[in-house]
């Protein structure tokens, strides 16, 4: 089995329950063709670098996958013609790492560190 980080940027109209269906949707053809979602983040609304089909802003959602590579060909392929996402990026890692939080504020990571001692 392979490791893989896959990323989809969704337009940032979509609405929060679109975006739920866009995970469920995703997460369907992962186990469809026997791979595992070890982690779903959603990363919410951030700013793209450049426009992209006169989007300025774009809705991340980042899946932790465990499969094999016909399923990332079976999702890239879905998200394709998928009219709600603007772009989608696989990378095959050698190791997941499910501690670290990129994308929360610095406020929330004092407070886990506060906790945490």
């Amino acid at each position: 089995m392979n490791l893989y980080e896959h990323t989809i940027i969704a337009r940032q109209d979509t609405s929060p329950s679109e975006i739920k269906q866009l995970i469920e949707k995703y997460t369907k053809i992962v186990e469809k063709n026997d791979g595992e979602i070890v982690q779903t983040e959603n990363w919410g609304l951030l700013n793209l670098s450049y426009l992209i089909k006169k989007n300025k802003k774009g809705s991340y959602i980042h899946f932790k996958i465990k499969s094999k590579g016909n399923v990332i060909k079976e999702l890239e392929k879905s998200e394709s013609i998928d009219k709600k996402l603007l772009r989608y990026l696989s990378v095959r890692v050698k190791k997941f790492d499910l501690d670290t939080d990129y994308f929360s504020k610095k406020e929330d990571k004092e407070r886990k560190e506060i906790l945490n001692n």
